[in-house]
């Protein structure tokens, strides 16, 4: 009776996928977004604690890497990951004189001390190396992207996840697929990392049900808006700053999946798009675990939809 139950739980929750996809999708192919931020928004803090405006994403690039950081309550386990990354980067930076970096650290309106952490790093480096943006109100990991995003002076746009669960070495994998991507029409490429090579011990730890509901999962995502890469949700993505415009400048969709609707958009101007493995490991105290509850999953993603569509 009870495995009857979760097949019949299954099939709601895949139906209810299925027209949430499709709204989506008409909601992408909508009148373009406005872009707007909050004064407070528009600057960073120098190390002397002035205010010093962000750029645009519009101009011309002039570091060779932005690593854009969405976190949100994360004032506990960024600092591991900060640590990794400002390591990486400033190794690279002294065996490579030429290679130029920025952090950009965007607070989603936490209620912890993200952006007192994220801060002490920048005045460990300097403000040129690590900025943090701090969001008046959270908008969601997407939005936090974006914001980051356009505030980014990068040839190549990294993000990142503040827990660290990729390796942050394996840039140098992206990086080698987004090379591999010839040709690149107007520049525009992006490079995805996957854990899709992980699946299988993944599903051995799982429920017959989140199974079933994450494979499902994956062939809505599949059917409707992409294909070709297995792994849509890995945090952890490349992009030619051309192809950063091109995308976030079309995102409607700011928290949960918002990955998807990014890829979407990206196929859709017919963007070259490469899928390489990562090294990954689950970091315990995250905000949203990929595959919690399917109820609260389906939840988040039709609150998430309702959002952007009724209060934008």
């Amino acid at each position: 009776m009870d495995f009857l139950c979760e097949i019949v739980q299954a099939l709601v929750a895949l139906a209810a996928l299925s027209v949430i996809v499709v709204l989506i999708i008409a909601h992408v192919t909508a009148e373009m977004v406005t872009l707007t931020r909050h004064e407070k928004e528009k600057y960073f803090l120098t190390v002397t604690g002035e205010k010093e405006l962000f750029p645009s994403l519009h101009d011309a690039s002039s570091r060779e890497l932005s690593v854009v950081i969405p976190a949100y309550n994360e004032e506990l386990r960024m600092p591991v990951m900060l640590d990794e990354a400002t390591e990486y980067l400033e190794n690279r930076q002294k065996q490579q004189p030429s290679f130029t970096y920025e952090v950009i650290v965007v607070d989603d309106g936490s209620k912890d001390k993200t952006t007192e952490v994220a801060l002490r790093y920048s005045r460990k480096y300097g403000a040129d190396k690590v900025r943090v943006l701090t969001l008046v109100n959270n908008r969601g990991k997407g939005g936090a992207v974006r914001m980051g995003a356009l505030s980014s002076r990068g040839k190549l746009i990294l993000m990142a996840d503040a827990d660290g669960a990729t390796k942050f070495a394996d840039i140098e994998k992206v990086e080698a697929g987004l090379n591999a991507l010839n040709p690149k029409p107007e520049n525009m490429a992006i490079s995805c990392g996957s854990r899709a090579h992980l699946e299988q011990d993944s599903v051995a730890q799982r429920s017959m049900f989140r199974t079933f509901l994450m494979y499902g999962f994956h062939f809505l995502v599949w059917f409707f808006c992409v294909r070709g890469i297995k792994d849509t949700q890995c945090g952890f993505k490349l992009f030619t700053r051309e192809a950063a415009l091109k995308t976030f400048s079309s995102l409607h969709v700011e928290r949960w999946a918002f990955d998807v609707e990014l890829l979407y958009i990206a196929q859709c101007f017919k963007i070259p798009i490469a899928e390489v493995a990562v090294n990954w490991t689950e970091i315990e105290g995250g905000v949203l675990m990929e595959y919690m509850c399917p109820r609260t999953v389906l939840s988040m993603i039709l609150l998430s939809w309702l959002d952007d569509m009724l209060f934008r």
